[in-house]
């Protein structure tokens, strides 16, 4: 079981040459998706703008495992998350939706950062509680299996 965020349709111009997408679009979509889980846990762009705090990316994993095409129709689901005083660690499936076949995944682990004083800083407790009442709501639904960055959570 996963947690869905989004489908997405690809667009023809996130295709290449070899008639299907491109490399960098999996992780723009990949990051788009991301963008509406932070803005559940108070940390997304709204965020970024009005507090001066964000969350900025600095290790990820990522796998091709079917390709996609123009006019697919994808669904991106959390499989997992979790976080310290300091770091998010999540990764998402890319499902294409007429096959159910596995596209492609993705694993992230990101910082929480004071974009005034551009240094990594420790969440708040708003935020502590929001996530932690995600987690609780939705552990069920997480795999820990194949995880790279589990053990870079400082817990």
């Amino acid at each position: 079981m996963s947690i869905q965020i989004t489908n997405q349709i690809i667009k023809k111009e996130w295709t290449d040459y070899n008639k299907h997408m491109n490399v960098a679009f999996y992780v723009l979509v990949f990051d788009e998706s991301w963008e509406l889980m932070l803005q559940k846990f108070k940390m997304g762009e709204d965020s970024a703008k009005t507090t001066g705090m964000s969350t900025m990316a600095v290790e990820s994993h990522i796998t091709y495992n079917n390709e996609v095409k123009e006019g697919d129709e994808v669904e991106i689901v959390l499989t997992y998350f979790d976080h310290d005083k300091k770091r998010l660690h999540y990764k998402m499936e890319m499902i294409e939706k007429s096959s159910n076949k596995l596209a492609s995944t993705i694993e992230f682990l990101s910082l929480y950062v004071d974009l005034n004083k551009r240094k990594v800083s420790e969440f708040e407790e708003e935020k502590i509680s929001i996530m932690k009442k995600f987690i609780q709501e939705n552990q069920a639904n997480f795999k820990k299996d194949e995880l790279k960055f589990l053990s870079k959570l400082k817990k």
